[in-house]
């Protein structure tokens, strides 16, 4: 359950993300729709690598299906709003096709399984040139508007998205759904002999985390214009997402949030000041983080670090 005030932050924070191109350069209204774009996959993923434990790498498939499913469709001549209510229905179909196979695996055997899900489709998606291009890439409709103005409408989908991730998260958290989940996460074999249907919860699960990356992906395709199996399923997001959410606080409904603005907004810096070294740095301070924050960001204590600060600042006071 998500308290009161947390609610209250995320309120503000979509509210500024929103209105961020009133004061501030295209730069800044670029990085808030990665941030959300960031936060609504960080949120999906959150269904089963959080509620559920099980560490799945397969976010990044069903955004790049997801592109290609809304990018052709578009390209098509499908409005681009139905192109990426397409794309999310193939997605989830997807998933729920692949979840049924897949989920019969545990732990490291079902985070290989799910890197080899990005593999087939990356490679699906170069060979089937005559469709999606190959290595060439494919180009999707770019609206006519002022640079500005599409930016600006990018943002409050994505802000959409995350806002639909969101919910989909506090619902889940406060159904059966997601206590069935939490039981599978602390002993699935228990979870099976008290009554839960483990395979059912688990399919519903992957389906609904993958369900809302399609239609990022989609949206992803509108906005950029070009998409390529390279940048449509890069290999790093993979690993990115499921960091995201666990710098935040896997398993919490705002920590996923949290975790990509941060993680989002440190990758930008360090990338403006040290360009060389960027990677190394971010890589350590979220090892860092993980390792002595194993709850996430959320599991600090901040009136408890408060009080031990005044405490240490009355201490060094001059008598």
């Amino acid at each position: 359950m998500m308290s009161r005030l947390g609610l209250a932050l995320f309120a503000g924070w979509v509210v500024i993300l929103a209105t961020t191109p009133l004061f501030a350069e295209n730069y800044i209204v670029r990085t808030a729709i990665m941030i959300a774009m960031y936060s609504a996959l960080a949120l999906s993923w959150n269904i089963i690598g959080g509620f559920t434990g099980y560490p799945s790498f397969a976010t990044v498939a069903f955004f790049g299906v997801g592109c290609y499913v809304g990018g052709i469709a578009q390209r098509a001549g499908v409005p681009m709003a139905l192109a990426w209510a397409i794309a999310t229905v193939a997605v989830g179909a997807m998933a729920a096709a692949l979840g049924a196979i897949i989920l019969r695996l545990k732990g490291h055997y079902f985070a290989i399984g799910s890197i080899a899900i990005v593999e087939v489709c990356r490679l699906v998606i170069s060979s089937w040139r005559s469709v999606t291009g190959g290595g060439d890439g494919l180009n999707v409709p770019l609206l006519r508007w002022h640079p500005d103005a599409v930016a600006q409408f990018f943002l409050l989908v994505m802000i959409g998205i995350m806002l639909a991730a969101f919910v989909m998260n506090a619902l889940v958290d406060r159904h059966r759904l997601g206590f069935g989940l939490k039981c599978i996460r602390q002993n699935e074999d228990a979870a099976d002999m008290v009554g839960v249907d483990t395979t059912r919860y688990k399919i519903v699960g992957f389906t609904l985390s993958a369900l809302l990356c399609g239609t990022v992906g989609a949206a992803y395709a509108s906005w950029v214009g070009y998409i390529d199996p390279t940048d449509s399923f890069q290999i790093l997001m993979t690993v990115k997402v499921p960091v995201m959410a666990l710098m935040g606080g896997a398993g919490t409904v705002l920590g996923p949030a949290l975790g990509a603005a941060a993680f989002v907004i440190l990758e930008e810096i360090f990338w403006a000041n040290f360009l060389e070294w960027n990677r190394a740095i971010l890589g350590a301070i979220i090892v860092a983080l993980i390792f002595f924050l194993p709850g996430g960001l959320l599991n600090i204590s901040w009136r408890r670090a408060a009080r031990r600060l005044r405490g240490r600042e009355s201490a060094e006071a001059p008598a």
